[in-house]
């Protein structure tokens, strides 16, 4: 610090009211020595305070040190020495009696320059010892040397301004607060003279305990501490004053120091040292009278209520008033704050609180800028309602402004503070490619920029239709800007952009917000109005398209203009659908459906079949062949669709032969057996080719409602049918929820009726199928090492239903509908 910063920072101690104030180390520095000077010639130390220095046990250094306080008032000397076995021995290498005699000789020379300063100055000296090192001293050397130092000293007397101070420091905390307390009252009880003795406490925060050591070092018989405001010294820092003043004040002992206005110690420290209040700092953090949480800002204001009350009750009864209040252990008030910032976001800490509450909730650190614009959303919100804003306002509200969908909030939602709902537009998927090559290419890792020309082939959702938007750029951003620009007559640039990541290892997400500013006709670039985006997903290029599209949503809310219309509504393009996730992850999106991973592969076949004939295909056909080829089984397409002969394996048969038999469950019922098997009961039609229809009563038991089917049917049919493959989950949400089931079955041959390849279902609400399949890849991996390649035909089922049971039974069916079976 710089003398103007240290005089600031002394004035600071003195009015807290500390009246022991180690305020240099004078024979360090020209700097210091000068500080101490200009103090006492510059009348800036009361009378009732003690400037304490510091010295070691060095003659030269002690009688500069007594040369820069000549002329002051009251001093205390503080001298010191390392007294441990690891600095006796590595540092210094002293014995112990060579380290008691640099103790006692600089004491005798402390006492020769007190006496001869005395007389001159007319000033009034307090000694204090410290043997540096102290809680790794051996405790009986420890008390060796203070009672040589003390004898040494030979003026200590029973007056507290007579005693000498034994300065017992933590100089670096290496054990439990307990022990440095069990140390102090060791100290306390064998020192002699303990009557003309002040034992005083030196705690440092290495392993972040310094102020549990003080409390207990005070409990074990000490009498003074030293420490710093909010613990700013060497290292991890010294004990904090401010905190220990505080806890002992909120227990109703006085400190006898003063915190009524805690923001100019605040600044006075940040200032001097450079060093910020951490928002979380006990008593001090601009976050710990802050209750972000809904159900403590409720009790906190039931708790002012009741308050409120029986202060009332005491002024007119002439009682005590008690501070007795929910999360909040000490008055506000007492240390100059207001109340504002309990129980509401206001205008001084709004944007760092909704800011961190943000962070908090939604993992995203949100720029400036945003935080400004967010704000103003919130503190309108706040006007209009005249109501306090609670964390899963702020939280819809954010999600609501930004279309952002965070985890656990599905979109609509009605009934808050704010309407949510999906923007007019809805990133789907998107592809990229180099300039004009075909080749798409690979999407850049987080953090990696790259300036080359792209062209964006991206599926949108515009007001509720499925479009492919196309655009060109030096960017994924610019390429995606001209794609709507194009398109759908959008014209925007962007203005500001940052990313951050989520998370980290595998499971990284990368978060990007974007600000863009509409070119309206008649404006200069950059003129328009500006509209701020928020985007989260996997990859940092899909982060920033997404975060483009929340800011255009943004844009299209406070407009409402007409979109240009695309009436081909297009949601398979084999020119440009070019996965088998991707057209799975269509098929989500615009139907509902989500594919496992094992079908996926299929529907992308049967859609490259029909779309080589039919072209693009709509939602309205996607769906249809979805139903006609896993649903009904009464799909023809124009060639089989099948996977590459090397696999051996035929799917959901060919349109060379329709199935003969069709099956479609009546009623059913189920029952539980011992070890939780289930026994199946039920009608089920069986439709013959012809159209005669035929229904029978199936029976059969397994260890779950599908494998007990699965026994029942095989007493009607001439094949026998194992499960693969089971997923489910739910469409819709609310009362009109269904489970949709999707079922994989596997006609085996006569030869092959391996019981241990069967899947093992059991209750529909709770399985897996993880350690089975790894067996079924392990067979069919030593069967194609044997060279023993069979031709497995396989068929998928799905079906939806209220039921989750009768959905995965009716799934069933539908897979056995692809299998060509034949009754008995």
């Amino acid at each position: 610090m710089s003398i103007e910063q240290k005089t600031r920072f002394f004035r600071q101690l003195v009015k807290c009211g500390l009246k022991e104030i180690e305020v240099a180390y004078p024979a360090a520095s020209e700097t210091d020595f000068g500080f101490v000077r200009g103090l006492i010639e510059g009348g800036e130390v009361p009378d009732d305070v003690w400037v304490q220095v510091l010295t070691p046990a060095r003659a030269d250094l002690i009688k500069r040190t007594f040369e820069s306080i000549a002329g002051c008032k009251n001093v205390i000397i503080h001298m010191y020495n390392a007294t441990a076995p690891l600095f006796r021995e590595v540092v210094f290498r002293n014995s112990k009696e060579q380290t008691i005699a640099l103790a006692v000789d600089h004491t005798v020379l402390v006492r020769k320059l007190v006496e001869e300063y005395e007389q001159k100055y007319g000033t009034n000296f307090r000694y204090e010892y410290s043997p540096e090192l102290f809680t790794q001293t051996e405790p009986a050397f420890a008390v060796e040397i203070c009672d040589k130092v003390k004898e040494a000293w030979a003026r200590a007397g029973t007056e507290r301004m007579k005693r000498i101070i034994f300065n017992l420091p933590s100089t670096v905390e290496i054990a439990p607060p307990n022990h440095y307390a069990d140390q102090i009252e060791y100290f306390c009880r064998h020192v002699s003279e303990r009557g003309k003795i002040l034992v005083s406490l030196h705690p440092h925060n290495d392993r972040g305990q310094g102020i549990a050591a003080a409390e207990l070092g005070l409990l074990g018989g000490a009498d003074r501490i030293e420490g710093c405001l909010f613990g700013n010294g060497e290292r991890t820092g010294n004990v904090d004053l401010v905190t220990l003043a505080l806890n002992q004040y909120s227990q109703g002992v006085d400190p006898g120091l003063d915190f009524s206005d805690i923001q100019s110690v605040i600044d006075t420290v940040v200032y001097c040292n450079d060093i910020p209040v951490h928002p979380r700092h006990p008593y001090a953090g601009e976050l710990v009278f802050t209750a972000f949480s809904g159900s403590h800002q409720d009790a906190i204001k039931k708790g002012f209520e009741s308050q409120n009350r029986l202060w009332s009750e005491a002024e007119r009864t002439g009682g005590n008033k008690y501070w007795n209040m929910p999360y909040l252990p000490l008055d506000p008030a007492d240390l100059g704050c207001t109340y504002e910032a309990v129980i509401r976001v206001n205008s001084q800490s709004g944007k760092g609180g909704i800011a961190y509450l943000v962070k908090q909730s939604l993992e995203l650190d949100l720029p400036r800028k945003l935080q400004i614009s967010f704000y103003a959303v919130i503190q309108e919100l706040s006007e209009k309602t005249g109501k306090e804003m609670r964390v899963e306002d702020i939280v819809q509200a954010f999600c609501g402004t930004y279309f952002y969908r965070a985890p656990g909030i599905s979109l609509p939602v009605t009934g808050g503070l704010v309407t949510m709902k999906d923007g007019r537009l809805d990133l789907k998927s998107f592809r990229f490619y180099h300039g004009s090559n075909a080749e798409p290419m690979e999407l850049p890792e987080a953090g990696v920029v790259l300036d080359e020309h792209r062209r964006i082939v991206a599926k949108v959702s515009v007001d509720g239709q499925v479009r492919i938007l196309r655009g060109e750029g030096n960017g994924p951003l610019s390429a995606l800007l001209d794609s709507l620009r194009a398109n759908l007559d959008l014209d925007f640039q962007i203005r500001e952009y940052s990313e951050h990541a989520i998370g980290q290892g595998a499971k990284v997400l990368a978060a990007s917000y974007v600000q863009v500013v509409e070119q309206l006709p008649g404006q200069s670039s950059g003129e328009g109005k500006t509209y701020w985006g928020v985007g989260v997903d996997s990859d940092i290029a899909g982060s920033g398209l997404k975060a483009v599209i929340s800011a255009v949503n943004s844009a299209l809310r406070a407009s409402e203009r007409k979109l240009p219309e695309d009436k081909k509504g297009i949601l398979y393009d084999a020119k440009i659908s070019v996965g088998v996730v991707e057209v799975a992850k269509d098929l989500k999106a615009s139907l509902g459906y989500e594919v496992p991973s094992r079908m996926q592969r299929v529907l992308f076949e049967i859609l490259q079949s029909i779309g080589e004939t039919e072209g693009a295909l709509d939602s309205r056909r996607v769906s249809e062949v979805f139903d006609a080829a896993f649903v009904r089984h009464d799909l023809v397409t124009p060639k089989p669709y099948t996977f590459p002969p090397t696999n051996g394996m035929s799917i959901n048969g060919t349109d060379e032969d329709a199935a003969p038999l069709k099956l479609s469950l009546k009623s059913f019922n189920l029952k539980a057996l011992e070890q939780g098997a289930r026994q199946f009961s039920g009608t089920i039609l069986f439709a013959s080719s012809n159209g005669k229809g035929e229904t029978r009563t199936v029976q059969g038991e397994g260890n779950g409602p599908l494998s007990a089917l699965l026994s029942g049917l095989h007493e009607h049919i001439t094949q026998r049918m194992t499960i693969r493959d089971f997923h489910g989950h739910s469409l819709g949400q609310g009362s009109e929820v269904m489970a949709a089931s999707y079922v994989e079955l596997v006609l085996d041959s006569e030869e092959d009726q391996d019981p241990t390849r069967e899947l093992q279902i059991g209750s529909l609400t709770n399985f897996t199928v993880g350690s089975w399949q790894k067996r079924l890849v392990a067979d069919e991996e030593r069967e194609a090492t044997e060279g023993r390649k069979k031709k497995v035909i396989s068929s998928w089922g799905v079906a939806k239903d209220v039921d989750i049971t009768a959905s995965g039974l009716q799934a069933v069916l539908n897979a056995a509908n692809g299998l060509n079976l034949t009754l008995v």
